[in-house]
C-alpha cells in the first residue's frame, strides 16, 4: 500500500514502480527505521496526540517487528512495499490495525529516512573503528618481529636507502591512525538528529527535539529543518574517509604484491591468501592483495557518484537523494571486508630477510653515507655530491659495490678519504645514523613500535574500565538508559529518579567516554537486582556488559547480599555471567509490581535469572 495515494486517480505503472521503489536496498535500515518510531511515539504522547495506553501498544508491536527483523532481515524483500519506511507502518497496520496509522501523524519520510540513515552511519562507523583497529594491531605485532629485518627502501622504484620491513609497516601504521583519527571526527559531526523537521519546515507539534534526540542517543537535535532534510555532507563524509583509507590500503597492496614476486622474493604470503592458475601449477597468485587494489576504484566511484548527484540539488527533499545509499552501503561494506583482508594477508607471512639484506647492499644504497662522510672532512655538500657520483660510475665500471673498492681507488675521487670510510659504508651503519626521531636507526624503530603498541592500547576495548556512577554522568546515563527503554529492554527512569539513583550506578568507560550503565536496586532480605543495563549504541559486543555485570556482582558481594537476580529477555548473556535460570514467581511482590510500568506487562516473554552469592562463597572455600 502507497503512503501517498489519496491525490492519484490511477495506479502507478509497473515499470515506474520498480524504478522508484527503493526496499531492495533500504531494507538494511529496518531496525534504525523501528527505534525511530518507538522514539516518535513517544514524542507524540508528549504532545498529547496519543494517549499513555496507544503508545504502550504501538510499542509492544513495534518492539516485537524489531525481534522479527533481528532473526530474518530478509524477509523483507519478500514484500511489494515501496521503501523500508511504508513496509514498517504497513506491519504495524497489521498489527495493531488502525493505531498504526497515527504513528506517521507531523513525521515525514524526509526526515524519517535523514535520522534513519545517521542512526546506522553512526553504528555503520564504531564497527569500521575497530576494523581499522584490528589491521593496525596486526601490522605493529608484524613489525615488533621483524625490527632488525633490513629491507631496501625505493624511490622512483630505484633502490634508495635501506631501511626495515618494521619501519615499512609503521609507514603504514600512520596512514591507518590518520583514517582512524578522521573517522572519528565524522562519527562526533553526524551525531545530530534530524527528527522532528518534518517534510522541510519543521513539525507543527511542540516537541521537544532535544529529548527526541537524547532518547536515539544523538548528541544533540539538528537545528535547521531546511538543512536536516537536505543534508548528506555525513555520507560523502563516510565515503571520502573510505576512499583515502582505500588509497592506503591499494598503495600497501601494491607493495607486497610487487615484494611477492619472483622479481624481489622480499615475502611469501600464505596459502589462505593466494590461488594457484588454471594452466601453470607452479603460479601462486597474490589474488586477495589484487582484489584490494581493485576495490579502491570502486569505492572511489562511489564517492564521485554522490557528489555529482547532490552538487545541484536546491533544497530541500528531492528524489535523487535516495541514489545515496546504494553507494554509501557498497562502499564501507567494501572498505570493511579490505580491511579484514589486509589483516589477514599478514597472518602467516613469510619475510626473506637474507634476500631483503642482499637487495639493500646493492643498489649504491649507501651513497649519502659516503657524500656525508665528505661533509664531515669539511667539503661541501654539493661537491661532495658530484664526487660520490663519479665514486657511483667507477664501481660500475668494475661492478662493484662502492665498500669494496680498495683505499687507494677511493682517494682517487678525493684524497680526504681515509680507512675510516669503510666503517660508515655498512648497512648497519646507514641505519644507525638515521637516529632522528622517525628515522630507522634501531633505537627510533623499537620506539617507534612501542608508542604504536601504547596508542592501540590506550583505546583497547578489551579491558574495560567499569566505576561508580556520578552525577556528571547524568547526561550520558539519561541517554543510555531512554534509549534502552525505548527499544522495550529496560524500564523507563526520569532524570530525577536517575539523580536520586545515582549511587545504584555503575558505568563502563572509555577515554572518558561513558559506553555502558547498569544498577544494582537492593531489596531486603538480601536480596539485589540488577536494572537498565544498557550498552552505547556502537560499543556492543565489546566486553562493557559482562564488565558491569561483574562490577555490581562484586559489589553485592561485598555488601554481603545472598542473591542478585534479573529479568530479561536475553538469558544466554547472562547465564555466560554464572546466573541460573529461576521463576518469576519466586521473586517477591514488590518485585513484579515494577512491571506494572512496563509496556510488554500483558504479554511479558522476560526470563528471570540469579546467581546465588552464598553458594559461590561456599564453593570457593572448599576448592580452596
Amino acid at each position: 500500500m502507497a503512503l501517498w495515494g489519496g491525490r492519484f486517480t490511477q495506479a502507478a505503472d509497473t515499470r515506474f514502480k520498480q524504478f522508484n521503489d527503493s526496499l531492495r536496498f533500504d531494507y538494511r535500515l529496518a531496525e534504525q527505521d523501528i527505534v525511530g518510531s518507538i522514539a516518535w511515539s513517544k514524542s507524540l504522547l508528549s504532545v498529547g496526540v496519543l494517549t499513555e495506553e496507544e503508545q504502550q501498544k504501538l510499542e509492544l508491536a513495534l518492539n516485537e517487528l524489531k525481534l522479527a527483523v533481528m532473526e530474518d532481515p530478509e524477509q523483507i524483500l519478500q514484500s511489494d512495499a515501496e521503501d523500508i519506511h511504508s513496509w514498517v507502518e504497513t506491519q504495524l497496520i497489521n498489527r495493531v490495525g488502525d493505531l498504526g496509522k497515527k504513528l506517521h501523524t507531523g513525521r515525514s519520510r524526509n526526515d524519517q529516512v535523514a535520522t534513519d540513515l545517521k542512526l546506522w552511519c553512526r553504528q555503520q562507523g564504531h564497527q569500521l573503528l575497530m576494523a581499522l583497529d584490528r589491521l593496525q594491531s596486526k601490522m605493529v605485532s608484524v613489525a615488533r618481529e621483524h625490527q632488525a629485518t633490513v629491507l631496501p627502501g625505493y624511490t622512483h622504484l630505484q633502490r634508495a636507502q635501506p631501511v626495515t620491513f618494521a619501519h615499512w609497516c609503521l609507514a603504514y601504521v600512520e596512514m591507518l591512525e590518520r583514517d582512524y583519527s578522521r573517522l572519528s571526527d565524522a562519527i562526533k559531526r553526524l551525531d545530530t538528529c534530524p527528527l522532528g523537521s518534518g517534510a522541510l519546515a519543521g513539525t507543527a507539534y511542540p516537541m521537544d527535539r532535544e529529548q527526541l534526540a537524547h532518547n536515539l542517543g544523538f548528541q544533540r537535535a539538528t537545528r535547521n529543518s531546511l538543512d536536516s532534510v537536505s543534508d548528506r555532507d555525513h555520507v560523502m563524509e563516510l565515503m571520502s574517509i573510505a576512499s583515502i583509507s582505500m588509497l592506503h590500503l591499494s598503495r600497501l597492496a601494491e607493495d607486497m604484491i610487487f615484494y611477492n614476486s619472483g622479481e624481489s622474493g622480499f615475502i611469501e604470503l600464505a596459502d589462505t591468501v593466494t590461488s594457484g592458475s588454471s594452466l601453470m601449477p607452479q603460479k601462486k597468485n597474490p589474488d586477495a592483495l589484487e582484489l584490494i587494489r581493485g576495490k579502491t576504484g570502486r569505492v572511489y566511484g562511489s564517492l564521485a557518484a554522490m557528489m555529482m548527484t547532490v552538487k545541484a540539488l536546491p533544497l530541500a527533499y528531492n528524489k535523487d537523494m535516495q541514489e545515496d545509499k546504494e553507494g554509501l552501503f557498497d562502499a564501507l561494506d567494501t572498505w570493511n571486508d579490505c580491511m579484514e583482508m589486509a589483516a589477514l594477508c599478514f597472518e602467516g607471512i613469510k619475510v626473506n630477510g637474507e634476500r631483503t639484506l642482499e637487495a639493500a647492499k646493492q643498489g649504491y644504497a649507501n651513497s649519502t653515507e659516503l657524500a656525508d662522510y665528505l661533509v664531515a672532512k669539511g667539503i661541501p655538500f654539493r661537491e661532495a655530491h658530484h664526487i660520490v657520483g663519479v665514486a657511483v660510475v667507477g664501481a660500475i665500471a668494475k661492478s662493484c659495490a662502492l665498500e669494496e673498492l680498495s683505499l687507494e681507488e677511493l682517494k682517487a675521487f678525493s684524497p680526504v678519504i681515509e680507512s675510516d670510510v669503510y666503517a660508515i659504508l655498512t648497512i648497519e651503519s646507514c641505519l644507525e645514523k638515521r637516529s632522528a626521531l622517525g628515522g630507522v636507526s634501531p633505537k627510533q624503530v623499537k620506539y617507534a613500535v612501542n608508542q604504536a603498541q601504547k596508542r592501540l592500547d590506550e583505546r583497547d576495548n578489551s579491558g574495560v574500565t567499569v566505576r561508580a556512577a556520578r552525577l556528571t554522568d547524568i547526561d550520558s546515563l539519561e541517554g543510555m538508559v531512554a534509549y534502552w527503554a525505548s527499544l522495550g529492554e529496560n524500564l523507563p527512569r526520569n532524570r530525577n529518579e536517575l539523580i536520586r539513583d545515582i549511587g545504584s550506578f555503575a558505568v563502563s568507560e572509555h577515554h572518558g567516554e561513558v559506553t555502558g550503565c547498569a544498577s544494582l536496586y537492593v531489596y531486603d532480605s538480601g536480596l539485589a537486582e540488577i536494572r537498565s543495563l544498557g550498552i552505547e549504541a556502537g560499543w556492543q559486543g565489546q566486553g562493557q556488559g559482562a564488565a558491569i555485570i561483574k562490577y555490581l556482582v562484586d559489589k553485592a558481594r561485598q555488601m554481603a547480599i545472598n542473591k542478585v537476580f534479573v529479568l530479561t529477555r536475553v538469558p544466554e548473556f547472562f547465564m555466560k555471567q554464572d546466573f541460573i535460570p529461576t521463576s518469576k514467581t519466586l521473586l517477591p511482590e514488590k518485585v513484579l509490581k515494577d512491571c506494572d510500568q512496563c509496556p510488554r506487562q500483558h504479554a511479558c516473554d522476560e526470563v528471570a535469572l540469579e546467581i546465588n552469592l552464598n553458594e559461590q562463597v561456599i564453593i570457593q572455600v572448599n576448592m580452596a
